[in-house]
């Protein structure tokens, strides 16, 4: 609830708000003084709340590949020669009792075997589906595959919500947001977390709620920015026809003073967020359409990626991930919705897979040749797995095993870390959370995870909650 001045105070701004004022690290002076020119601007660009990292980083940026809809382990990084020798045969009891499981609960359960044969890429051999041959051609041996990972929620939604904030509960900050906070952003005119989602066409594609890169409990100025695939990547972010930017600036300029005033009277620390969001948006309208003008890139980067960007692909999306990082923005998170296999898993894996192999060897590939892989996190993973039990010709959410990969940030390449148990149900080996995943990934960053704070409704929260322990086998 908004407060008002006491009445037995002078008028004017009561005490704490001279002291926000009056700090180099309030969030109000800070918007308020990035209306006042250049310079101002430039100081406007949010400095983060941890002033002196915690420890050497290791990196400065996330792209977090995120293989939405439960990408099935066992079809892609995680081989299991046993459930292929008993595929048909009643899948042991001893393994399902008493465990949750979701559509399939109740039913007769039969072993399902992995439908694509594994390779062995790279020098270090990681094995790795066939369905993948650029990742095992070209980049096997930058990344560590995690089989060990598992989830708390076996529905897409909460599965999403605890892969992204650290809680099935909605209303936590994002990953994202956590980072941009704590960090804050090394470009000045565009946002510090951006989100882009593709869509493809061998899987139920489950919605993606934008509330996954939602601010929660942080101010909203930290809320993830969502680009569009195709077109225009931020809609109304041109001005109208016969406004120029002169015009614009005004318009921020004078509704910046409306706001301040307004903010005098109920004292609400939204506004400031709000004048940083102006702010913001109106130094996107001269990034943006450089950002998407890709004729800079060479022919040699269009045929990494297959693509020349803009079109909507996986690939694309990649490309412009790319271009995001070089410019400075913290956290960049790409949604690819079509792995929801509930049937025809064995060519419905093939041609998701197809959709996002090249793009993601691309983007590795070129980060490292960009001198950027070095303190880039590149993150390519999932909410939960599939099961190794058949639902039909497909396979049924999993959440007791499930992989990812992860490269680059410090990240030791060419290894496995942790193992599932032979039919690839549960994990038996180095077991490792989603709390786990996220206290590894700001490590990394030069952050102690239970530090990184923030105070609400009379307790601290923070990303992974009272959680979380770093992978340090997966450290360089």
């Amino acid at each position: 609830m908004a407060s008002s001045p006491s009445p037995d105070r002078p008028t004017g701004r009561p005490p704490r708000r001279a002291f926000l004022a009056r700090s180099a690290g309030g969030l109000g002076s800070l918007a308020v003084g990035s209306l006042c020119g250049t310079a101002a601007a430039e100081a406007a660009r949010w400095p983060g709340v941890v002033t002196t990292l915690h420890h050497p980083p290791r990196a400065r940026r996330v792209i977090w590949l995120y293989m939405a809809g439960g990408m099935s382990h066992l079809d892609t990084f995680d081989p299991k020669p046993k459930l292929a020798a008993l595929h048909g045969q009643p899948m042991p009891e001893s393994f399902t009792k008493g465990q949750q499981i979701a559509q399939l609960q109740g039913q007769p359960l039969s072993c399902f075997a992995p439908q694509h044969p594994f390779v062995r890429a790279g020098s270090s051999g990681l094995e790795i589906s066939a369905v993948f041959p650029e990742i095992a051609t070209r980049i096997a041996d930058r990344i560590a595959v995690v089989r060990s990972l598992h989830t708390e929620a076996i529905n897409h939604d909460p599965a999403h919500t605890f892969m992204n904030t650290g809680a099935m509960v909605p209303g936590r900050p994002a990953a994202g947001s956590w980072l941009w906070y704590g960090l804050g952003c090394e470009a000045a005119d565009l946002p510090g977390f951006v989100v882009m989602v593709s869509t493809g066409a061998f899987g139920q594609r489950q919605p993606i709620a934008s509330r996954q890169w939602h601010s929660g409990l942080l101010p909203s100025r930290f809320q993830g920015v969502e680009f569009r695939s195709r077109g225009d990547a931020v809609l109304y972010v041109r001005p109208p026809d016969g406004v120029g930017l002169t015009g614009q600036r005004a318009v921020v300029d004078a509704v910046a003073r409306l706001d301040r005033l307004r903010d005098e009277v109920v004292d609400d620390p939204e506004i400031a967020a709000r004048l940083a969001q102006y702010e913001l948006a109106f130094r996107m309208q001269s990034s943006v359409p450089d950002l998407l003008d890709f004729s800079d890139e060479t022919a040699e980067t269009f045929a990494l990626y297959g693509t020349r960007g803009g079109d909507g692909s996986f690939a694309a999306n990649c490309l412009l991930a790319r271009r995001l990082a070089e410019r400075g923005v913290r956290f960049i998170q790409l949604y690819h919705r079509d792995w929801d296999h509930h049937g025809a898993v064995k060519t419905h894996v093939q041609g998701t897979a197809a959709e996002v192999d090249r793009g993601a060897a691309a983007l590795v590939e070129d980060l490292a040749r960009r001198g950027m892989l070095d303190d880039t996190i590149v993150v390519f993973g999932t909410e939960f797995g599939r099961t190794p039990m058949a639902q039909g010709d497909g396979r049924d959410h999993h959440m007791k095993a499930f992989s990812a990969w992860l490269a680059g940030g410090g990240i030791r390449g060419g290894i496995v870390h942790g193992a599932t148990d032979e039919l690839g149900y549960g994990v038996v080996e180095n077991p490792v959370t989603v709390h786990d995943l996220h206290a590894t990934i700001l490590h990394l960053m030069g952050i102690d995870h239970t530090r990184l704070t923030i105070r609400a409704q009379g307790r601290d929260f923070r990303l992974t909650d009272v959680h979380g322990h770093v992978v340090r086998d997966l450290l360089a």
